[in-house]
């Protein structure tokens, strides 16, 4: 399937519309009178998605804007361009590949062939593998090392369904390159009893494979001899892992993302961690918010609406960040994750033909849990000078059989996104909130393995809307290179002191490093 042509949203009619509703309306919109003029308000900017709810209706949005923007994503080929991601086609187009992490979701269907097969099969494969592991009770430690993609997203998904996870195992993440990160782990290790997970695609990974091989001296110095038993590798390069001692690996494609990896053989952390079932169940919670975003109307389509929102305010209200708060500690490790899955999708400053932008893309995204963010940037969301949105994440259903805490956390959680709305008047100044301040909630059920997959697929299919709106490519990262490639250069000069050719600064920096 040929890529369709898409229109960049500052080439489409709907954006100078856009500009003048903002300036008329929407620029000085207060959600406490737009909740008194509108008694449905909560019902119009509410809806139940596969396993999430979402309420939008405390965002500086109100039903006007909210179906200019649709126009917006019609006249950008939105619905074109989601439909050639599903069909295939190279949409990825700076790498000429095609963008199919969701087929590693897709279910088995009668007589697959093609890339849907060698899914099933690897996929087969690797929890067949993870039921072994869990059946090996001297295996008491697993340590994955990896980076980025190969790191942040199994960390926070065996984080956030602890719950669910074996007992008798504990799961350790390695992925700096700083030696304390990966020696602070092994002090606490017998090399008899851990096996290593190696996650890296071309097993060249400079953080990666310095870590793996500090490990495999480690092993060896600890009296370790079976190599095979206690590594296995997560790669394509399956001959660089042989030559490392490995045996046993699990592969993935180049049409899978770094970002988007957690649902293939990256996700093996997760799998040992709560069974082949509870992976399925994982799987298959994100297949149904694929099927939502693919069939569901634009206007009833919460990844549609999501990203719309999110150009609503990085383009016309020029918000620059987005702060966010899960309300559960098992998602501690969220805000870390949907950094890289945004920040590196969408922040680019050329759109796919490579013309620089007049305007800006991707926010920056942090936040901590609730209620800990509460006691340490809060103060400035409800009182600083800058307006940044909050995305709050709850859990109707508690995780912890303790009595009395998890009503005070959903009091806790409901009252912020309140206060921050309503604000209070404090003649004296000091004690004044002005309100107004916007925000998103997503609420879950419980947080299950189904429920977690829905709430990622849903998150990454918001980030291909804005980028799709922006004309950007979600799906390279050249800029993670330039600084690889300085680095190898650099190392040396550590020992050498040779300067020639570097600026002075680092030139100067280098010397007093030494």
């Amino acid at each position: 399937m040929g890529l369709i042509s898409r229109a960049r949203c500052d080439r489409t009619p709907a954006w100078p519309r856009l500009q003048a509703l903002y300036a008329s309306a929407g620029k000085n919109l207060d959600l406490r009178d737009a909740f008194a003029a509108d008694a449905q308000r909560f019902e119009a900017f509410s809806q139940q998605a596969p396993h999430v709810f979402a309420d939008l209706s405390k965002n500086r949005i109100d039903q006007a804007t909210e179906q200019l923007l649709l126009e917006l994503a019609r006249e950008c080929g939105l619905e074109q361009h989601r439909d050639a991601m599903f069909a295939g086609a190279h949409i990825n187009s700076t790498e000429d590949r095609a963008v199919k992490h969701f087929l590693l979701r897709s279910p088995a269907a009668p007589g697959m062939s093609g890339d849907l097969a060698q899914v099933h099969a690897t996929l087969d494969a690797m929890l067949g593998y993870a039921e072994e592991v869990r059946a090996d009770a001297a295996i008491t430690d697993i340590v994955n090392i990896g980076i980025g993609g190969s790191d942040l997203g199994p960390q926070m998904a065996v984080l956030a369904l602890a719950e669910y996870a074996i007992g008798g195992k504990r799961f350790h993440f390695v992925s700096n390159v700083d030696g304390e990160e990966l020696a602070e782990v092994l002090a606490r290790l017998r090399p008899q009893n851990t096996l290593f997970l190696i996650a890296s695609k071309t097993f060249t990974t400079a953080e990666t494979m310095t870590n793996a091989q500090s490990a495999k001296s480690w092993f060896e110095a600890g009296g370790g001899k079976d190599v095979s038993r206690h590594f296995a590798a997560l790669t394509s390069n399956v001959s660089g892992a042989k030559d490392f001692g490995i045996t046993t690996t699990l592969g993935f494609w180049d049409w899978v993302g770094g970002r988007y990896s957690l649902w293939s053989a990256i996700g093996l952390p997760i799998a040992i961690a709560i069974g082949a079932q509870g992976f399925r169940d994982f799987l298959a919670g994100a297949h149904a918010m694929d099927e939502h975003f693919r069939e569901a109307p634009l206007a009833q389509n919460l990844p549609v609406r999501l990203g719309l929102l999110d150009v609503w305010y990085r383009n016309f209200h020029c918000f620059a960040s987005r702060s966010i708060a899960p309300y559960s500690s098992a998602l501690r490790r969220l805000p870390a994750y949907l950094q890289q899955l945004e920040m590196e999708s969408n922040g680019k400053r050329v759109d796919a033909q490579g013309q620089p932008l007049p305007f800006d893309t991707s926010p920056v995204l942090w936040g901590e849990p609730g209620t800990n963010g509460q006691h340490a940037y809060f103060q400035m969301l409800h009182q600083g000078t800058a307006v940044v949105p909050v995305e709050f994440i709850a859990v109707r259903k508690p995780m912890s059989g303790l009595k009395g805490h998890h009503d005070k956390l959903l009091a806790n959680v409901l009252a912020q996104a309140q206060a921050l709305m309503v604000g209070k008047t404090d003649e004296g100044g000091h004690k004044n909130f002005p309100g107004n301040r916007p925000s998103t909630f997503l609420l879950l059920d419980e947080l299950s393995p189904a429920s977690l997959g829905a709430l990622l697929a849903l998150q990454e299919h918001r980030v291909f809307v804005s980028g799709a709106i922006w004309g950007i490519n979600s799906f390279d990262q050249w800029g993670v290179e330039l600084g690889k490639v300085l680095a190898k250069d650099i190392e040396p000069r550590l020992k050498s002191g040779d300067v020639g050719g570097l600026d002075a600064s680092t030139a100067g920096l280098l010397q007093r490093l030494r």
